[in-house]
């Protein structure tokens, strides 16, 4: 069980500003129901979606790294420990198990979780980081049997990948919303927020720079196809050197600064 500190004003206010990002972040998407999955959640974890803890992807709620590390922190976590199982693991073809064990006290035998990546089950956005998906699916999993949290991590979420190109003519404008989605293919917004999470990065800041790579005001003013141009081009920079990468978009913090 959780134990969470309990102050009913900061858990009133956190459920607050859960349900309006909820209803700026995903209008139209979310039903009464849940939103009220959500303010239960809330009350119960403190997860926070302004922090990047709780996503609603796919028509569901799911915890991410960030939350799962954070409860576990607060609730005195003593400490996790992973590795590679190896007889179960080729890297030569990127395929990786990963065995992860959670200790909520010194005394504590532990909890297990089990995680394993490869090519067809992680997104197109994170090949060649199947090692660091499998070992990141390994802990969260035992995070959330140590602290009893019942959704899936968004990080344990495998491909989706169109089954085949589509024949339809080109849609322009499409936000990032989702508005443009089909059943074949991952809506843009869930693919860069899972790419936010893999490495990291500031959703804040990334939108800055996407806007910017676009040429619009707004990155939801740009075209289908510039978005996802820009979206494999922060996949590419963040594979190949995340800290130059971090020192691009913190860029774009000073330039928000010098603006105002």
């Amino acid at each position: 069980m959780l134990k969470t500190k309990h102050d009913p004003k900061k858990s009133a206010w956190l459920v607050r500003q859960n349900t309006k990002h909820a209803k700026l972040f995903w209008s139209g998407e979310l039903e009464q129901s849940n939103l009220a999955a959500l303010k239960g959640l809330t009350r119960e974890s403190g997860l926070s979606i302004a922090s990047g803890e709780v996503l609603w992807l796919n028509h569901a709620w799911y915890v991410t790294s960030a939350g799962l590390l954070r409860v576990a922190k607060e609730n005195g976590c003593d400490g996790i420990q992973a590795h590679v199982v190896s007889t179960l693991s080729d890297a030569k073809t990127s395929r990786w198990v990963f065995k992860a064990t959670v200790y909520k006290s010194p005394g504590s035998r532990g909890f297990i979780g089990y995680g394993d990546a490869n090519p067809s089950n992680v997104s197109p956005l994170v090949h060649g980081a199947e090692m660091r998906v499998a070992e990141t699916r390994a802990v969260n999993r035992a995070l959330r049997k140590a602290y009893g949290i019942g959704l899936c991590s968004v990080e344990e979420l495998g491909s989706s990948r169109p089954s085949k190109p589509s024949l339809g003519p080109p849609h322009k404008n499409i936000p990032l919303n989702g508005g443009g989605s089909t059943n074949s293919q991952p809506r843009l917004r869930d693919q860069l927020s899972l790419l936010i999470r893999e490495y990291d990065l500031d959703p804040t800041l990334v939108k800055a720079y996407a806007a910017s790579f676009c040429g619009t005001q707004t990155l939801s003013g740009a075209s289908r196809d510039l978005v996802e141009s820009f979206i494999s081009n922060l996949s590419a920079s963040a594979k190949e050197n995340r800290d130059a990468l971090i020192c691009k978009l913190n860029s774009y913090s000073r330039s928000e600064q010098v603006a105002s």
